[in-house]
């Protein structure tokens, strides 16, 4: 097979989970975005490779699980041997493992953004911040003179962020213009930091502040999913955990699996501390959805289907999702026996 993209994340070899995550984005001229759909799913499929990967005029990004063997096979598809060309080297790329297939099935998407954002001005393919490496990202942050925020949304932050960061509360990222327009000023903030998952949210972020006139703005390179695989627990300035988007829900530092869980009826992350609340069913509720009605009886009715389907012999689509969250579940319980039994042997 040949190479794959240089610019790659460095895999940790983890032979002891049967499903390799790969995490990829970059903003890349795709006038064709319809034309690739169609090769690209095949390919994905046809190897049992299942995620989602959205395709735009502007680019890529998505993440999928398959074996290492298969997501090898579509790094080379993507970046050297498929129909993409060159267009896709130096894509942001990020690599890691887990226990069960995090995701159900493959979809790739066609959509006018790979991150909506509503705002033609932002485009950094033409303008985009300074990227910071994340071995300096923690001089850069603590700087007084330095804004940090994070341009995720508020569920996102509420599992984990950097300190001293500002939390800009927002439901959806088409809200960050109005949070930069209410918030930040560029005579006032001369130097803004600013960080994401895995960083594509960043870079257009960065040029749209660019595009409002700020001077000065910095985003850490790879996100914070990157920060994690490379920065030594003792030295990170990030507390708690990174949610991600499956079945897995968050890791923490060298991209372990982290403790949080999903609300099956909402699908908002929950910490231990909500598990533990008066308002927190399995499968029902959650401390976020107690009010709302709807969501619940979808739940419930979905619980039913379930049980239904169960008794006639069949299988269910839920059936799935809840093996997937119990064997991450196990795990999680796994290795916090683990801590515990380390703990006591020292």
């Amino acid at each position: 097979m040949t190479a794959l993209n240089p610019k790659s994340a460095a895999t940790v070899q983890q032979d002891n989970h049967p499903y390799k995550v790969m995490a990829i984005y970059k903003f890349a001229s795709l006038p064709d975005a319809e034309t690739l759909k169609t090769p690209l799913a095949a390919f994905c499929c046809g190897r049992e490779i299942k995620g989602t990967l959205i395709l735009a005029p502007e680019g890529i990004n998505g993440t999928v699980a398959g074996t290492p063997e298969a997501i090898d096979a579509l790094a080379d598809f993507l970046f050297v041997s498929g129909p993409f060309g060159a267009r896709l080297l130096g894509a942001e790329t990020k690599y890691s493992f887990a226990d069960a297939a995090p995701f159900l099935r493959m979809k790739v998407r066609l959509k006018p953004e790979i991150v909506t954002l509503r705002a033609p001005e932002a485009d950094p393919s033409k303008q985009v911040g300074t990227y910071v490496e994340p071995e300096d990202w923690n001089e850069l942050i603590d700087r007084n003179d330095v804004v940090l925020v994070d341009t995720r949304n508020d569920y996102e932050v509420g599992l984990g962020t950097f300190q001293r960061a500002l939390d800009p509360k927002t439901a959806s990222f088409v809200e960050f213009k109005d949070y930069v327009a209410k918030n930040l000023d560029p005579v006032r903030d001369k130097k803004v930091a600013m960080f994401c998952t895995g960083g594509i949210r960043c870079e257009k972020a960065s040029s749209y502040l660019l595009s409002q006139g700020f001077e000065e703005v910095f985003h850490l390179k790879g996100g914070i999913l990157k920060y994690l695989e490379v920065t030594p627990k003792e030295a990170s300035r990030f507390a708690g955990e990174c949610f991600v988007f499956d079945e897995r829900v968050s890791v923490g530092h060298g991209l372990e699996l982290g403790d949080a869980t999903l609300c099956r009826a909402c699908r908002h992350p929950l910490t231990e501390a909500d598990r533990q609340h008066k308002h927190f069913a399995e499968g029902l509720s959650c401390p976020y959805c107690i009010d709302d009605t709807a969501k619940h009886e979808a739940a419930a009715e979905r619980q039913k289907q379930m049980d239904l389907a169960k008794k006639r012999g069949t299988a269910h689509l839920g059936d799935a999702v809840a093996e997937i969250a119990a064997k991450a579940k196990a795990r999680k319980q796994a290795l916090a026996e683990e801590s515990r039994a380390r703990n006591e042997d020292n």
